[in-house]
């Protein structure tokens, strides 16, 4: 009973947070973010519309569809994927806002059967 005390006012409280989700001004834009390969940091760009996704890194210009599933979610799929890797379509989730960038998560958008899902995270600020 006394652990029910001190519980149940900490789950009210935490239950009222709620996390700022302001993703219509993210749908399209210029956009910048960073990423890690062999241990190095490198920054990337990316033009969105409301249905393409162009990207920009290391001297290479990378096109993919958009497809919204609701205001925060999408799905990328590659114009002209070179691999059968780049042709599985990747989910992007946005999980949080802020006034110039958004925090996201992205999967594969299909779970490939015994293998585990790996889910990634990155923060994208908006340049223009």
């Amino acid at each position: 009973m006394k652990l029910l005390r001190v519980f149940l006012p900490l789950l009210l409280l935490t239950g009222c947070y709620s996390v700022e989700r302001n993703c219509d001004e993210f749908k399209t834009g210029e956009f910048e973010f960073n990423y890690t390969i062999d241990g190095i940091e490198k920054t990337g760009r990316f033009i969105r519309t409301e249905t393409l996704n162009i990207d920009y890194y290391e001297g290479k210009v990378d096109t993919s569809s958009v497809r919204w599933i609701n205001d925060c979610e999408f799905v990328l799929k590659k114009l002209n994927p070179k691999t059968n890797s780049e042709k599985d379509e990747i989910h992007m989730k946005i999980l949080s806002t802020t006034n110039n960038s958004y925090t996201f998560e992205y999967k594969l958008a299909v779970k490939k059967p015994n293998k585990p899902m790996y889910v990634e995270k990155g923060v994208a600020t908006k340049i223009n």
